[in-house]
């Protein structure tokens, strides 16, 4: 990242609602406990999510990539009594984060954490969801949008969230002949399989990693 754009992305986080006490507090667990503690959404990520899911007003949302739960926690926020939330991520390495946050965060009677694949889950979940945010195995996005959309469990005036399709900017730089990995390769084809399905709109808004927001027609 050049000075530049490190000087906005500082001046966006300084006049950005700041994070609270238990935002704070797991994020600071997340970088103690996880790897790759850039994948937490993050102060503003996870305020555009709360105020999305505040504007949108919906009844069922599904999550697919918990990580260490902040993405969830801020969409939560952001819900009425009597709706759910169902986050889902495959490693259950790290599970008990998500899970001691959702708790302090008070939300256990919204959130629902799902061990297991987000292939496996949702069919066996059922039913429609207003809301779904991708956030994943990028290698994936394209079967999980497939079974959103085929299986009957987005409808219309639903509304996914694709997270990372600008891929640290590879989906520009490089050619197809140079993509070297299958997560460059997955988003590429993703983006490009979603602009020609006519049965959506989409547009890819290019803050932090870049986010799809895809209606369905």
């Amino acid at each position: 990242m050049d000075s530049t754009n490190k000087k906005i992305e500082e001046y966006v986080k300084a006049h950005t609602t700041p994070e609270d006490e238990l935002l704070l507090s797991l994020e600071r667990k997340t970088n103690l406990c996880s790897v790759q503690p850039r994948m937490i959404s993050g102060q503003v990520q996870g305020k555009i999510l709360q105020m999305l899911v505040d504007m949108l007003k919906p009844k069922r949302v599904a999550e697919i990539g918990t990580f260490t739960g902040y993405s969830a926690i801020c969409m939560a926020r952001a819900m009425d009594k009597g709706t759910s939330l169902h986050t889902i991520d495959i490693n259950d390495e790290l599970s008990y984060i998500p899970q001691e946050y959702i708790t302090k965060a008070g939300l256990d009677d919204i959130v629902t954490l799902h061990v297991g694949s987000a292939l496996d889950v949702i069919p066996a979940l059922g039913g429609t969801f207003d809301l779904v945010f991708m956030d994943g195995d990028k290698r994936e996005y394209i079967d999980y949008y497939n079974m959103l959309m085929d299986g009957g469990y987005v409808a219309s005036g639903s509304y996914i969230l694709a997270d990372n399709t600008l891929w640290d900017g590879k989906v520009v730089d490089l050619q197809p002949k140079d993509y070297k990995d299958s997560y460059t390769m997955g988003i590429v084809e993703f983006n490009k399989m979603v602009v020609e399905d006519k049965r959506v709109e989409v547009v890819i808004v290019p803050f932090r990693d870049g986010m799809s927001f895809i209606k369905v027609l």
